[in-house]
Parts: C-alpha cells; sequence; structure tokens
C-alpha cells in the first residue's frame, strides 16, 4: 500500500477526520526496551493528523479470538504531522499488548478513532512543568516534551521518570540527549533497583514526600502533568498536595490502560432512584438497574462482563449496541455522532430512561 507523501506536501494534503476516518497503516514497529515497543501510524491517503501533545487513540484491533478496543497515548511529536507513533508495553496476560507485539507489521491496516482525550498542558506562557511519570505512563509526557523541542518553545521543565529498573526506563536515551540541549529541561529517573546497572549515578527507590522535595524543591510552583499505573497517580496525587500544590495545578491522566474489566472501577452511592429492567441479550442476563446508577456500574454490581477503561466516557472501549430503549448518554469524546445514529451508546457514562436491551 503506497503513500505517496512526496506528493502531498504540509500545506496540501487534507487532514484526517476523526468522525469519517478509521483505516490506519502500521510504518514501522520500533523496540524501545526488552518489553517496550513503538508503533507508527499513518493514513493511507497521507492525511495529515492535527493533535494535542497528551492525546490519544482509541484502536480496534483484530486480536486472534474477537476485536478488541484499546486507547494508547500518542508519544510523537504534534508537529510531525504525517503520521504518529504509540508506544505500548508487553503486559503479562494482557491480550492486546501481546497480541501487538507477536503481530504487528508494518503494512499492515487497523481501525483507530482519535485523536481524543484532554491530558494537554496549560498554553500560559510562563508555566513551570513538573511531568510525572511511571512505567509506561510515560508516553503522553513524551510526546509533551517532543512537542517543546520542536517548537523551541522556552520552557521550564522538570521530567522525573519512575521504572522498575534502569533497562525499563523507555527513552532513556532521547531524554538524556533532549536534557543536553535543551536549556530549560531537567531529567530525574528512579529506578525502584539498580537491577542491571553496572554504576547508577542516582537515587533508588519509589516517589515520597521526602524525594519530590529533593529533586524539585519548588513543585508547590509548578504545573504538575501525571501518568502512569493508578497506584503510582494516587501516590503522586497525595504526595504533592501535602507539598504544596493546589488541585488546580495537578492534571492526571483519566484513564489506565492497563486496567480493563477490574471490578470497583465504577463506584456509586446515590439514593435509589426508578428502577429499571437492562436486558444484556449475549449473556442472557436481565439485572435491575437505577435511573441513578450508569448501566455499567449496575453491570459489574451484577456481574455482567463488559469491557471498560476509564469509566467516564473518554476512551470508548465500552461501547456497545443499543437495541431499544432510551439512555441519558454525558460523555466526553468516546462515540461519534454518527455511531451514536446506528444505536450505539456507552454504559459507562449512560443511565437508563426506560428499559433496555442491549447488545452485550
Amino acid at each position: 500500500m503506497g503513500i505517496e507523501f512526496a506528493q502531498l506536501q504540509r500545506g496540501q494534503a487534507p487532514a484526517w477526520d476523526r468522525e469519517h476516518d478509521e483505516t490506519l497503516v502500521c510504518l514501522d514497529v520500533h523496540q524501545e526496551t526488552h518489553d517496550v515497543k513503538s508503533f507508527t501510524f499513518a493514513s493511507p491517503e497521507g492525511k495529515r493528523f492535527n493533535f494535542e501533545a497528551g492525546q490519544y487513540f482509541l484502536f480496534d484491533f483484530p486480536t486472534d479470538t474477537e476485536r478488541e478496543a484499546r486507547c494508547y497515548s500518542i508519544s510523537s511529536s504534534p508537529h510531525r504531522t504525517n503520521a504518529f507513533t504509540v508506544t505500548v508495553k508487553r503486559v503479562a496476560g494482557g491480550k492486546v499488548s501481546n497480541w501487538l507485539h507477536d503481530n504487528m507489521k508494518a503494512g499492515m491496516t487497523v481501525k483507530g478513532q482519535g485523536p481524543l482525550g484532554h491530558f494537554i498542558r496549560p498554553k500560559s506562557r510562563g508555566k513551570k512543568l513538573l511531568l510525572l511519570s511511571g512505567g509506561s505512563g510515560i508516553t503522553p509526557v513524551m510526546s509533551i516534551t517532543r512537542d517543546l523541542a520542536d517548537s523551541y518553545e522556552p520552557a521550564d521543565i522538570v521530567f522525573l521518570h519512575a521504572a522498575r529498573t534502569p533497562l525499563d526506563l523507555i527513552f532513556r536515551n532521547e531524554l538524556a540527549y533532549l536534557a543536553s540541549r535543551m536549556r530549560g529541561l531537567r531529567l530525574q529517573f528512579l529506578p525502584e533497583t539498580v537491577l542491571g546497572e553496572l554504576h547508577w549515578p542516582g537515587l533508588t527507590g519509589r516517589i515520597s514526600p521526602e524525594f519530590l522535595k529533593l529533586a524539585v524543591p519548588d513543585i508547590a510552583e509548578r504545573v504538575v502533568m501525571c501518568c502512569g499505573p493508578a497506584p503510582f497517580m494516587a501516590a503522586a496525587r497525595s504526595i504533592t498536595a501535602a507539598l504544596g500544590v493546589p488541585p488546580s495545578n495537578y492534571i492526571e491522566e483519566s484513564f489506565d490502560t492497563a486496567v480493563i474489566d477490574e471490578p470497583g472501577l465504577d463506584v456509586e452511592v446515590q439514593p435509589p432512584g426508578k428502577v429499571y429492567q437492562v436486558e444484556f441479550t449475549k449473556q442472557k442476563r436481565t439485572l435491575e438497574v437505577s435511573s441513578d446508577q450508569t448501566v455499567l456500574a449496575a453491570a459489574k454490581k451484577g456481574s455482567v462482563r463488559l469491557p471498560s477503561s476509564c469509566s467516564n466516557g473518554v476512551c470508548g472501549t465500552c461501547k456497545s449496541k443499543l437495541v431499544s430503549g432510551s439512555v441519558e448518554m454525558n460523555h466526553n469524546g468516546g462515540i461519534r455522532q454518527r455511531e451514536i445514529d446506528a444505536g450505539l451508546f456507552l454504559p459507562c457514562c449512560s443511565k437508563p430512561l426506560s428499559d433496555l436491551v442491549v447488545e452485550r
């Protein structure tokens, strides 16, 4: 499949339309670490991608057993509009991450929707940043750093990345290079142990109030952008608040792509409203769902299996066919209008207005 980028100059190439375009072709697969790969995708028609650093794409992957939807943050710079890259860690037992690592090759096509998400740095000049990431959560903040490097925008950034070992430090060499060239970038790595590294020059362990006070003494003056596993973000949220970072200056990614179908993601404690019957046709189950509950919350409590990730209408992982009935849906970009018109809805952010029949 040829992509005639030479004939499509930046100003002439049409733009990718997130409402109608969905086919992506893989251009390249790059091994970042022993268990992390970067996958670069483009439009087969050579369309340009307009996205903000920190956003993500929702993919529909044809795995060995069935199609699976997953969200992956963009790790590349938004200034490189002909293609974008996502960086994926192989997760033990992970259906999609293992399929990607084992099967995705240049020339293959997949379905994708985006860009999506609101994990975007404040545009006000003079804002001092702390980019705080753990594990594969480095991907959106790496996009932000590449964005600033490509734009030559004056910046005051502390980039603090935590990982299990030095061998797990994604983008380690590139970040060291950027820190040597960007006057306003200060780099901090924090591995838990030094396994595999003979001479480690810095500290080891996990993030703590003591470490952050030492590494970022002016942390209370910075906008903190945090992404990583849920326990890492919970610790970061608590520690930065204790060190004086106001809630308005703390921004975190709103979904954890490593958590799929985890019980308790959508917990609601509200007075009961009107009760409706919700039938899940493929699982041959019917539940009573209150008008004050989301369909996903009730399904999880009733042990009905629905794929989910963000639980707030952002990622689209739980997208389902609404065969009959009506809902009140308050989504955050995880579903297209044409999909809604076709009868799809997001159970995670939808409350029943009548009895429902759901194709799940």
